[in-house]
């Protein structure tokens, strides 16, 4: 606080008005069109999402890295992949020399690529018709860690079914399974799909075991 001002709100205002501007444009109602990015993910959330929708709290700038590649120079267009009557459509950051690069931020140096992110890169390479792929993680001190992946006909088969279950469910207005991972504590879903998340009072054990000294 400076002032009488809140600069942090501001700031979260800023962040969350750039990131609205960035994301993906889905049209709920489309459930002919279904986004890669809804696919890779929780296929619970990107209900939600359409469905009954609940905004995201954005906490920096390294979540709008991606977004902001894409409109870039470099940055390429959506692509679209027919499967029967639905159509996939996604978007990679980056076209280069015949290879589709997505760009993602980190935490730290990173021994293996996320799995939604492998996931997401296959699929772009069997949409825009390339062979070869690279993910770029990049930490907050600039470090850089590269996977490169060739597209893989299996992997993309999953994409595919998960595409015609998430469109069946829109379809049928029914909620998907529960499908637990590390990203559930983080999801603006969490109490939807488990308990509400309780504010706990800290208690001090050193106090605990006083009190019960004192007792005997």
């Amino acid at each position: 606080m400076m002032g009488d001002r809140n600069y942090r709100n501001i700031i979260q205002s800023a962040i969350g008005s750039i990131g609205r501007e960035l994301e993906i444009d889905i049209d709920s109602k489309d459930i002919q069109t279904i986004h890669l990015q809804e696919v890779v993910q929780c296929l619970r959330r990107s209900y939600y999402d359409r469905v009954e929708p609940s905004e995201i709290e954005r906490r920096g700038f390294n979540e709008l890295l991606s977004g902001l590649l894409r409109k870039l120079e470099y940055g390429s267009e959506p692509k679209e992949f027919a499967i029967d009557d639905i159509k996939l459509k996604g978007q990679v950051d980056m076209l280069v020399d015949d290879s589709v690069l997505l760009f993602r931020s980190a935490i730290g140096e990173l021994e293996n690529p996320q799995a939604n992110d492998i996931l997401y890169l296959n699929a772009c390479m069997w949409i825009y018709d390339i062979v070869d792929g690279v993910i770029v993680y990049i930490t907050g001190d600039r470090k850089e860690t590269t996977f490169s992946l060739t597209r893989n006909k299996k992997m993309f088969e999953e994409i595919i079914r998960r595409v015609r279950v998430l469109h069946d469910l829109l379809k049928e207005q029914k909620t998907p399974i529960l499908e637990p991972s590390s990203d559930c504590s983080n999801c603006q879903y969490y109490e939807r799909c488990f308990m509400k998340k309780k504010m706990s009072r800290q208690v001090s054990l050193l106090g605990i075991l006083g009190a019960g000294k004192n007792s005997d």
